[in-house]
């Protein structure tokens, strides 16, 4: 197994409870745990989330983009502190803002100059960078996840929901 990015619909009510959760990581864990067994708008885009954010931004997920919305789109705006698990949110006024800069976005272009060994170089996870005869599936996952990625935030703008982000 590996560390794994979901992304879910979060309603102002779930938003509103996870901000009072204060740092109880268990308490999180727990509801966010059971937010997502209730939610039907999900996005889980596996174990591409560092080169996703690579091929977006330019860097990998170590280096997050604060005011980047490309940045947001794979990290969140809002990361939760002291937990042991990667969590962040993304409330509904931000979210039309990533939306935006997905649909600008020309990943086609971009995965035209795809290179393994730059993954490679900037040690992105997963370690899957020495495969360079497996470049063509990944590009194409690459651009499927993009793909879905934008179809999700543009479900969770219609709904106006926010964003809940979580890798483990």
């Amino acid at each position: 197994m590996g560390l794994i990015a979901n992304y879910s619909y979060l309603s102002d009510e779930n938003l509103k409870e996870l901000k009072s959760l204060g740092s109880s990581e268990e308490d999180i864990i727990d509801s966010v745990e059971d937010w997502s067994d209730e939610e039907d708008v999900l996005l889980d885009i596996d174990k591409m989330w560092d080169v996703l954010h690579f091929v977006l931004t330019g860097v990998g997920t170590e280096h997050r983009m604060d005011d980047n919305p490309l940045s947001q789109a794979v990290l969140g705006v809002t990361p939760i502190e002291d937990i042991s698990e990667y969590m962040a949110y993304t409330e509904h006024s931000q979210i039309a803002d990533i939306v935006t800069a997905l649909d600008k976005f020309d990943i086609e272009q971009t995965l035209e100059t795809f290179d393994m060994m730059a993954c490679k170089e900037a040690e992105l996870y997963p370690d899957i960078w020495d495969y360079d005869d497996e470049k063509d599936e990944i590009i194409e996952e690459i651009l499927d996840y993009f793909e879905h990625m934008k179809g999700f935030y543009k479900k969770v703008l219609e709904s106006n929901g926010n964003v809940l982000i979580t890798i483990y």
